[in-house]
């Protein structure tokens, strides 16, 4: 799994201070009223000036790159506030009422090399974990959901994807969770345009489907296809927490079986694709297999939030705007 260079800027940053130029990683970690980049966004920025990434959509980049550049030199974090009642806030394009928070931290004598190269591993690993920084003190350590002093923090926040500032309001945690990943049962038309759209969303698409003819390069040409069963395959693929699964197969001898993977994991959402008089047939086999009303309730059918879709590009757009609903709101 190769992350986005948009969301990769531990990554970008390794690259950097590895081949040479340095680097520094800025990271919101406060906001209030219209700040336009929620907590947890990142910018890197190298010691030759080269950027990536974003801490506010444009408006504070310019100080926030200068005082980066300055940590490189002079390897030390800091705290910068920009806001409405800051002259330079102003300047900047702040003036709509929007207060940041942002911590740039030199790589090396900030965050260590071995810290983000630690760092850097698990995500690769699609380990989830924690980057706990004291803003005061400025101790590092990376943590997960067993860590003696922040566990239940930690594990509550990995689960909603909020980075944030622990109780102290010292304590700045920062998450680092896998990058989401898509299911696609049944290589059919909405397929094409609901993986090209889940992409752009920072999904990482696999479409399943054991009909060669459907499943080809030609037709998904950007995501993993897996000629098969679900039943053969997401055993080892790893339904989680951070998988959305769609069955679009309309075949219960292809959409069942990862339906029952689905269920039997933590899937983040399961829908599937079919009439309210599908869903009840559906219903009566999940029932027989044994599983139970809750089980059964996590199901979105027919899929798709219901805007009146009819082209498969407009169902498509229904399903992630589902999906996404899920994900924000729960």
């Amino acid at each position: 799994m190769q992350r986005s260079e948009h969301d990769a800027m531990p990554e970008v940053a390794l690259n950097w201070v590895q081949s040479g130029k340095g680097a520094a990683l800025a990271t919101v970690v406060q906001t209030w009223g219209s700040a336009p980049r929620p907590v947890g966004s990142q910018l890197v920025i190298s010691g030759e000036g080269q950027i990536m990434g974003s801490v506010s959509g444009g408006c504070v980049e310019g100080a926030v790159i200068m005082e980066a550049m300055d940590a490189i030199v002079d390897g030390q974090s800091r705290l910068l506030t920009f806001g409405v009642s800051d002259d330079e806030a102003f300047a900047v394009g702040l003036a709509c009422g929007g207060v940041i928070r942002v911590m740039v931290e030199p790589v090396g004598q900030g965050i260590s090399i071995e810290m983000l190269e630690d760092l850097v591993a698990r995500r690769a690993n699609r380990t989830p974990v924690a980057y706990v920084v004291n803003t005061e003190t400025w101790e590092r350590r990376l943590a997960d959901g067993a860590d003696a002093a922040l566990g239940d923090e930690i594990a509550t926040r990995l689960r909603s994807d909020k980075s944030g500032f622990a109780e102290d309001e010292a304590t700045f945690i920062g998450l680092h969770n896998p990058p989401l990943r898509m299911v696609v049962v049944g290589a059919v038309h909405i397929a094409q345009p609901l993986s090209d759209i889940a992409r752009l969303c920072g999904y990482d698409v696999t479409i399943v489907d054991p009909r060669g003819a459907f499943a080809t390069p030609e037709r998904f040409p950007h995501d993993t296809i897996l000629i098969d069963y679900p039943d053969e395959v997401l055993p080892d693929y790893g339904v989680d927490a951070r998988t959305a699964v769609v069955t679009l197969a309309h075949d219960p001898k292809i959409d069942d079986p990862a339906i029952v993977e689905a269920l039997r994991g933590d899937a983040l959402y399961l829908g599937c694709l079919g009439s309210t008089r599908t869903h009840a047939k559906r219903v009566d086999r999940l029932t027989a297999a044994g599983f139970s009303e809750d089980d059964i309730a996590r199901i979105h059918a027919p899929v798709g939030l219901n805007i009146g879709s009819k082209s498969p590009a407009e169902i498509a757009v229904a399903i992630m705007a589902q999906i996404t609903a899920t994900l924000r709101q729960g």
